[in-house]
Formats: structure tokens, C-alpha cells, sequence
């Protein structure tokens, strides 16, 4: 069942997510969707926030994405396709030490809204699969920034508050133009 994506004004993108506690059928129903609505949209990565719940769980799928990226999984590098998408739970990220890198980046709830954000280049990630099992992913490029926004989301942190002032200026009229309808369409 595809979900309603939560847009740029509403509160719940700004709560930081509660634990995952419990890994049942309600969970892995949450996954589905959450995949389905990403897919629909035309994602790559969808938080529980962005369909408005305040929990620390996120989608990640990138199944059909040119892999620019480097990653292991769990210490292996298994083909992408055998555990992508990837329903993760509490997930903590750190900074591999490595250098910035700048990327221009969208996100589903600012839609046609895009702007340069930098993020640490490798990055460690452990998180709890939908049966709670542990694992760690390590990874640079498209994966490590997909992950890194998703996470953001989770702790209530938007890509637009990792942006340059001088990035956030060109498109702030599109973004409080975003609020405004949002607002609108809440208060009706």
C-alpha cells in the first residue's frame, strides 16, 4: 500500500524518532509500504517521519542505481540485489575518516526543491534489520549519502539544515513557498 510522503511544514519532520522495539508483522508491513511509496515516488531512501511517524526507521533501495559507490556488508560485499531494500532500525552513523564531498541532493518531502549539501565521504552505519538482527554497512558515495540523509531524518535534521547559507539562499523562496501550502492545506 503506497503511503502519503509528509511535506516540508509539517512537525513530524523535525521529531527525533523513537526506538524500534518491536520486530513483528506490524513492522514488516510498515517496510513494505514504506519500499512501495518509496519506489511510486521515485526514491531512494524514505524515514518513518517522512510518512508520519516519529520512529527511528528508515528504507533504503538502490536496486537499479549506477553503483559509484564501494560497500561491505557485515565484513562481505554481497551483490546489492540480495539485500536491497533495506528496512533499518535504530540505526547510528559514523564518519569514516575521509574527506567531504558536495552533492547535490533532493529529498521527498521538498519536492523539485534540490541544493548542494556536504557529507563525510565513508561512513560506518549499525543498525538492526525488520527480525532485529545486527549489522554494519560501510560505504562511500551514493550509498553513504543516501544513508546519511535518510538517519538525519530520523533525529529530526532536514538536508536543508546541512546546507551553505549561500546554497539555502537561492532556494529559499521555493522552500517557504513549500511551508505555505503545506500550512494551507493542514489548516483546511
Amino acid at each position: 500500500m503506497t503511503l502519503e510522503i509528509v511535506q516540508y511544514g509539517e512537525d513530524v519532520l523535525h521529531r527525533k524518532g523513537e526506538t524500534v522495539t518491536r520486530f513483528d508483522s506490524e513492522l514488516k508491513s510498515l517496510f513494505e509500504n514504506m519500499v512501495e511509496t518509496c519506489i511510486e515516488a521515485e526514491g531512494i531512501g524514505l524515514a518513518s517521519q517522512q510518512i508520519g511517524k516519529a520512529l527511528m526507521f528508515c528504507v533504503v533501495d538502490l536496486r537499479g542505481c549506477e553503483p559509484d559507490f564501494e560497500y561491505t556488508l557485515d565484513g562481505t560485499s554481497p551483490p546489492l540485489d540480495l539485500f536491497n531494500p533495506i528496512g533499518m532500525c535504530n540505526p547510528k552513523v559514523t564518519a569514516i575518516d575521509s574527506a567531504k564531498t558536495t552533492y547535490e541532493e533532493g529529498c521527498l518531502s521538498f519536492p523539485d526543491i534540490r541544493g548542494d549539501v556536504d557529507r563525510p565521504d565513508w561512513i560506518r552505519c549499525e543498525y538492526q534489520d525488520i527480525e532485529g538482527n545486527a549489522h554494519a554497512i560501510e560505504c562511500n558515495g551514493l550509498f553513504g549519502r543516501c544513508i546519511q540523509h535518510e538517519v538525519d531524518h530520523l533525529n529530526g535534521i532536514l538536508f536543508t539544515d546541512r546546507m551553505k547559507k549561500k546554497v539555502i539562499k537561492v532556494i529559499q523562496l521555493a522552500i517557504n513557498h513549500l511551508k505555505a501550502k503545506t500550512v494551507t492545506r493542514l489548516s483546511k
